[in-house]
């Protein structure tokens, strides 16, 4: 079976601490009333939107979702790390195929620990996640996707916007699957203006295309899924350098902001790089990451971030050798035993003729 959105508010809500999830009944949220009286939806008088579901939901609430209806806050991605996540669901060589770990910890429930025999994706009773629901922590509720609630109740998705296109993409998911995502804020009060001033004030949207031309809001995707996005492929080399340059963080859009800064300020050649070739695309992972690491950490990178603020490294790959590590893992090629992320990516592109 699917997960449901009821047809009045979701079912779960979070305290401050996000330690604990709360069960509350759907009835809790409308307003009493005569029988036959238009109900309020937490103040609002809006019974039509295709979003009500989404009206009430609260900050800090884990909120059921249709990965259909969530409305992206980046006008790209990087290609390559969504097909390295496709290729790990489809080729990978895992006990447990990969992308029921990355649906628990999506859903605030850490990894999968047990999968049926031809469990799917689209039927959470055919796996088990390591918490129950009900049985989150702090620490599993904090990585999971993030959403602000917008005018009409339509939730803006402000991170996981490669897991959730993978989840789309994948041959067992689709617009119709169902997830959590961590509500930072119910902005469905505010006018479009409104909500569009305070979403760039606090750095929820990114408005830049992979050229760095400027986007407009009303030109972002309007839905997950490889063909709403363009490709940006400095957002993909930038994923792929996690822990070798920098460390990701709890920065939105922190990948774009150094991507943007590999583009505009070129601190390495790369007009060899062969996105198709293990080799070349381990070279340009190389070159910028030891490029980010050599930075001062008050360099300017864009935005008004400097490089510590935007978590670089101190030394290049934690200080290790080139056959140590986080780099060493990247390296290994699709034949061994536990292929590196690119080998996956480029195995993805290969076998489905995408390079």
């Amino acid at each position: 079976m699917r997960f449901r959105v009821p047809s009045a508010v979701p079912l779960l809500a979070v305290g401050a601490a996000l330690a604990s999830v709360a069960t509350t009944a759907p009835a809790a949220f409308a307003a009493p009333g005569a029988p036959g009286e238009r109900p309020s939806f937490c103040g609002h008088d809006n019974r039509k939107t295709p979003f009500a579901a989404y009206l009430c939901a609260e900050p800090g609430q884990l909120l059921d979702v249709r990965i259909g209806d969530v409305h992206p806050t980046q006008p790209s991605l990087g290609y390559d790390e969504v097909y390295y996540k496709l290729g790990r669901y489809t080729l990978g060589k895992d006990a447990v195929n990969k992308k029921f770990s990355d649906w628990c910890e999506a859903d605030g429930r850490i990894e999968a620990v047990a999968v049926q025999p031809g469990a799917r994706l689209d039927d959470p009773s055919s796996f088990t996640c390591t918490l129950p629901v009900g049985g989150e922590t702090a620490d599993s509720t904090a990585a999971m996707k993030t959403v602000v609630i917008g005018p009409g109740g339509e939730p803006f998705l402000t991170d996981g916007h490669h897991t959730l296109t993978s989840f789309y993409e994948t041959p067992d998911g689709g617009a119709d699957l169902h997830v959590r995502l961590r509500v930072l804020a119910n902005l469905s009060t505010l006018t479009q203006k409104d909500f569009w001033a305070r979403m760039q004030a606090e750095k929820w949207v990114y408005l830049s295309d992979p050229e760095g031309d400027p986007v407009k809001v009303n030109k972002l995707p309007t839905s997950v899924g490889l063909a709403n996005f363009q490709d940006d492929e400095y957002r993909s080399l930038l994923y792929f350098g996690r822990d070798i340059g920098y460390t990701q963080d709890s920065v939105p859009f922190q990948e774009f902001y150094w991507g943007s800064w590999i583009r505009d300020a070129a601190p390495v050649d790369l007009s060899a790089w062969d996105r198709n070739d293990l080799a070349s695309y381990l070279a340009a992972v190389e070159g910028t990451t030891r490029a980010m690491t050599a930075l001062p950490k008050t360099a300017p990178i864009g935005s008004g971030f400097t490089a510590g603020g935007l978590d670089a490294l101190d030394q290049w790959n934690a200080g290790k050798a080139a056959d140590k590590g986080e780099f060493d893992k990247l390296s290994k090629p699709y034949s061994d035993a536990k292929p590196g992320k690119l080998a996956y990516a480029l195995e993805y592109k290969r076998v489905n003729g995408l390079g």
